[in-house]
């Protein structure tokens, strides 16, 4: 085996752990392993025998990509105006996936993605680097280039805003998916008192069409609010939803034969709904592969 192919190995050998971090950093599964790559490529050209812990300094690089990317998304204003609903990763209840298994070590729900997406670049990574995979402060200085304790105070700042933001779940998947379903039988049947029971007092329901619809991105808060905008707006969706695990918990995948035409996570909290975050940006959906949802897949 020569140097390269080494190298190689030991790449991929961190490569489950490059995308976890990449996918916490930029909310895509695609963008994720776009930085990937990248930090393969910057591997490649450096010189390894100066690097004594890979991991560590491979972390750091595709820190400071994503870093790079968040900022060019920032500048060229892609983002809705309104909530933006992260990529989601989804799959079957029944069928364990270890790919997305190991890019969805620590629970990562889209409801804490929605609030990683709120901010800013140099905040996000600052958390997501220490709060999530355990880098010293000093090491991710240099990347935000600022101090350590600067950094420390971003992660700090950022901490504040993600428990604030992102209602723990419950855990088991079974009971998620039972307070779901009966969120989808109450839509179906257009029943506005069975669909409140099963929403918290402060449930937030946030819906993104994608950037290139300007308005169509929407976010409605409280039960009963919820509930006449389901009632009003999205009760034809759920006739046509497919149970999945949408980022490890229960959701659903709207589908006409096989186009992906929505995605909805829940975050079911207390046994209540807290959070619905629909992703219908055609753009974004495009990379869901409905026949891993079939039963003979």
């Amino acid at each position: 085996m020569d140097e390269r192919d080494w190298l190689a190995d030991r790449f991929e050998a961190n490569r489950s752990h490059l995308r976890a971090v990449a996918y916490r950093m930029l909310g895509s599964v695609t963008e994720a392993d776009d930085a990937v790559q990248e930090s393969w490529l910057r591997l490649s050209r450096a010189n390894a025998d100066d690097v004594e812990n890979l991991q560590a300094w491979l972390t750091t690089v595709v820190g400071r990509v994503c870093l790079d990317m968040l900022r060019a998304r920032k500048s060229r204003r892609e983002e809705p105006l309104g909530p933006h609903v992260p990529e989601p990763i989804v799959s079957r209840e029944d069928a364990a996936d270890p790919e997305h298994e190991a890019l969805l070590a620590d629970s990562v729900g889209l409801a804490l993605l929605v609030v990683l997406e709120t901010l800013g670049p140099a905040e996000r990574l600052a958390f997501v680097l220490h709060d999530m995979f355990g880098v010293p402060f000093d090491e991710i200085a240099p990347i935000v280039g600022r101090s350590p304790a600067a950094a420390r105070q971003l992660a700090s700042r950022a901490r504040r805003r993600v428990r604030g933001g992102a209602p723990v779940p419950d855990v088991d998947v079974a009971r998620q998916r039972t307070v779901v379903d009966a969120f989808l039988a109450a839509a179906r049947q257009g029943d506005f008192d069975a669909l409140v029971a099963v929403l918290d007092p402060d449930v937030v329901f946030r819906l993104d069409r994608g950037a290139l619809r300007p308005g169509a991105a929407r976010e409605v808060q409280g039960a009963q609010a919820v509930a006449e905008y389901v009632l009003t707006h999205a009760a034809r969706l759920a006739r046509f939803a497919r149970p999945a695990l949408v980022n490890g918990a229960a959701g659903v995948v709207v589908a006409s034969g096989d186009r992906p035409l929505a995605v909805a996570g829940f975050t079911v909290a207390g046994g209540r709904i807290a959070g619905i975050d629909l992703l219908a940006d055609p753009g974004r959906l495009r990379g869901i592969d409905l026949t891993l949802l079939d039963e003979d897949a």
